[in-house]
């Protein structure tokens, strides 16, 4: 039963990976791409590691699968919002059915490149 569970477990994780494979070829700018890609790819591997967590059980091999898990959901978000905020820094344009863009509404960009302190509300 093990087995079973965990082979499906990683089928929804080769699932989540090739959604995010999917959206870093279709979306149009590197902000969408960069979501579809940490957030896809992100549950996928995790869902793949899970799974051989699932079928090897809670020894050697399951403690590193575990680990992977830990580090993937601590990596992933951090390295997408940074490359995300050095995307926008550097002016990087957003695709035109982009409708919001918070940091441009916080004008944290401009202060930091002004040096001006934001008025706060």
């Amino acid at each position: 039963m093990n087995n079973i569970i965990g082979m499906i477990l990683i089928c929804v994780g080769i699932g989540f990976d090739f959604l995010g494979v999917l959206g870093l070829v279709r979306l149009p700018d590197v902000y969408n791409r960069l979501q579809a890609a940490t957030k896809c790819v992100t549950f996928g591997t995790a869902g793949i590691l899970f799974g051989v967590l699932f079928i090897q059980g809670f020894n050697n091999f399951g403690f590193k699968a575990l680990l992977g898990i830990i580090f993937i959901f601590l990596s992933s978000p951090t390295a997408a919002h940074a490359i995300a905020r050095a995307s926008h820094r550097s002016r990087i344009p957003l695709a035109k059915v982009s409708i919001i863009d918070k940091y441009e509404e916080d004008k944290e960009l401009i202060s930091k490149l002004t040096g001006e302190p934001i008025e706060k509300k």
